[in-house]
């Protein structure tokens, strides 16, 4: 079984994220997939990120104790191929986006989200910060103080929150998700392409200009950081169903 699974159809680009037993978590090969499919996309006129299951993305397989150096830059790579592709992004939010999962969709220009699922950014339960040019997105969308209590904390944000806060585009009862994707689809797929990209590369160039310094700082810091003693107790704690006893060393 395939891990990523690509259909181009109709003007629709559609990267369906498709390894249910681990929650859709992205490896480096995944990251890689999508990012080609992005860029290589002659013909597209919208494209679809999604996953296959209960979660859209629970993050990325990451090696404790490793410095996942070539996985971030992946990474970093999917996120610049979301923000520069030259055609509306929809990340239709089949369930919960944590981790990369959360950048990932707040990276691309729709969410549409079902109202009983939710954001996480639980790096900081194991001693990390986000990655994915994570602080940047989110502080854009709903502030400093709201990007600080997410981040800082590792709370979950209800999806109803999330829309009523400005962080996503639509949030609507599970019943109503797939028609409204498929509506969203629809209409961006028969609208002004050409005028779409211009409003979307001057949209992120005003409030994303800070993009390429936000994920080199986090590529370095969560490099430090993975090489701490409180990441080592943040996953031991975590396998062991115990709660962390950081040092900051």
């Amino acid at each position: 079984m395939t891990d990523l699974l690509v259909d181009r159809t109709d003007g629709v680009l559609t990267l369906t994220l498709n390894a249910p037993q681990r929650l859709n978590s992205v490896t480096t090969e995944m990251f890689e997939q999508m990012s080609d499919a992005l860029e290589d996309a002659e013909g597209v006129r919208v494209a679809v990120i999604t996953g296959e299951g209960r979660a859209f993305c629970s993050g990325a397989v990451m090696a404790p104790g490793a410095t996942n150096t070539g996985i971030l830059e992946a990474a970093d790579r999917l996120i610049h191929a979301l923000t520069q592709a030259p055609f509306p992004v929809v990340a239709a939010l089949n369930g919960l986006a944590a981790g990369i999962g959360s950048s990932l969709a707040l990276a691309s220009d729709f969410q549409v989200a079902q109202e009983d699922d939710y954001f996480l950014q639980a790096f900081v339960n194991v001693g990390l910060m986000g990655d994915g040019a994570a602080h940047e997105l989110i502080a854009a969308s709903i502030g400093r103080a709201r990007a600080t209590r997410l981040l800082m904390l590792g709370e979950k944000l209800p999806n109803s929150e999330a829309y009523a806060a400005g962080l996503i585009t639509h949030c609507v009862p599970a019943g109503e998700w797939q028609p409204t994707v498929d509506g969203l689809v629809d209409r961006l797929k028969s609208g002004p392409t050409m005028a779409y990209a211009r409003i979307k590369s001057t949209i992120n160039a005003a409030a994303l200009a800070h993009l390429d310094e936000t994920l080199a700082a986090e590529t370095v810091e969560q490099g430090v950081l993975g090489a701490s003693n409180d990441f080592a107790e943040g996953v031991a704690a975590f396998t062991e169903k115990r709660q962390a006893k950081f040092t900051g060393a």
